[in-house]
């Protein structure tokens, strides 16, 4: 699985800034700024997020486990939810997309506690 999250977070990386290069050049003219700035936080946190699955890919052959697991899983669900929403609400101005944003931010919160509670020593 180790294996697995790091490609996920290396291809979510790369996608992240490919996200935040055609933000900042492709999108500046033909969004409004405030849709232009949610697009941007959907990039910012998805690269932020691609770090933390690689991160929790390491974590999983230090501390393998059913929370390392967990954390993976949480950061790929939070930013399929939280930073794909945020795409969609400014590429499409469909603002109700704004609803599923903070399922994606629980799910990062999730991932960040499950990460915390792997490298403990009891665990």
């Amino acid at each position: 699985m180790e294996r697995r999250f790091f490609q996920v977070g290396a291809l979510s990386g790369f996608l992240g800034v490919a996200a935040g290069a055609f933000g900042a050049h492709a999108l500046r003219a033909r969004l409004a700024p405030d849709m232009l700035a949610v697009f941007e936080t959907g990039a910012r946190y998805q690269m932020y997020h691609a770090l933390a699955l690689v991160a929790a890919a390491w974590a999983a052959t230090r501390w393998p486990g059913t929370r390392t697991t967990a954390a993976g899983w949480c950061f790929i669900a939070g930013t399929v939810l939280f930073s794909g929403s945020l795409y969609g609400m400014a590429l499409t101005g469909q603002r109700a997309l704004g609803a599923v944003t903070p399922l994606g931010g629980v799910a990062f919160l999730a991932g960040w506690l499950c990460l915390a509670f792997a490298a403990r020593r009891d665990a």
